[in-house]
This record gives structure tokens, sequence and C-alpha cells, in this order.
């Protein structure tokens, strides 16, 4: 009887074992990706972890911002940058935050403005639990016309999707 219950509780453990190991193979996988492209693209959509957006062309900026204090050193990558080496064709792009908060922004503004997706500020990783992994940033203190609170709602952290339409 002894000897059932342990093979019993070798086979439970080894089972167990490997459900975790399963698992965390799924999440491991599941947060390789940061960023989702859909919508005007080639290939009609694109999953993109850091190692992918950091090959990009790097990009800086200093600016301050309507929800930290003082100026902050953001790096990442250009808008235009991705979207050209995805071959988005389109007019907008929906940007999608991890909390579904969602805003329509004009491509023609990563023309105009040296807009980034930044993945560290003042040389720290963005977390989920500030603003990151990604976050889209303008060069407010660059242009007056940034000043706008239209452009502000642009502003989005915990980034996970773009739809380009």
């Amino acid at each position: 009887m002894n000897c059932t219950v342990k093979r019993t509780s070798s086979m439970w453990r080894l089972m167990v074992t490997g459900l975790v190991l399963l698992g965390a193979a799924g999440v491991a996988q599941a947060e390789a990706t940061i960023l989702e492209v859909t919508g005007r693209i080639a290939g009609g959509g694109a999953k993109l972890d850091r190692a992918a957006l950091e090959a990009l062309p790097p990009a800086a900026l200093v600016t301050s911002t309507v929800v930290t204090d003082g100026q902050h050193h953001f790096t990442g990558f250009l808008m235009r940058d991705l979207l050209n080496h995805l071959d988005a064709k389109g007019d907008s792009v929906t940007a999608v935050a991890l909390n579904d908060y969602a805003v329509e922004i004009p491509i023609s503004d990563f023309y105009e403005y040296d807009v980034i997706v930044a993945f560290d500020m003042d040389g720290q990783p963005l977390t989920r639990d500030d603003k990151g992994p990604l976050w889209i940033v303008y060069p407010r203190d660059d242009h007056q016309a940034l000043q706008d609170i239209r452009f502000d709602y642009r502003w989005v952290w915990q980034l996970q999707l773009l739809d380009v339409q």
C-alpha cells in the first residue's frame, strides 16, 4: 500500500511540475511580445518583442510631461521608423494601452514631429507599474503646438497595440 502511495505521490509531483513548467513557458512566450501591430502593414500583422524594437534606429528626447514633474530623458525609437519598417499604409493609428484606453492618432504626427515610443525613462526601463513597457512620447517642449491638450491624449503609456488604418 505504501509503495502505491509513493508511486502516486511521485507521479502527482511529476505531473504538477510539468504543468508548472508548461505554464511558465507560456507566460515567458506571452511576455516576449510587448507590442502588436495590426491593420494596413506588410503581412497584415506583427508581434514584436523588446529585442526587435531595440533593433530599430535608436532615438532619444528630453521633455516634460503633464503626468510627471520636470523634464525627463526618454529613449526608444521613432514611431515613423517603426511604421516605415512595417511598410504601414494608412492615415491614422489607433494606439491601445493595457487598460484598453484607445486613441486615434493621425500618422502625420509621426512625420511632423519626432514622436518616440519610449522603453526607458531617465536610464531606467519603463515597467508596467510605471507607464511601461512602452510609452508614446511627443517632443512637447520643442513645439508650442504640442502644448495643446489634444496632443496630451495621444501620449499612450502601457502601449500594447497599434492598429494602422
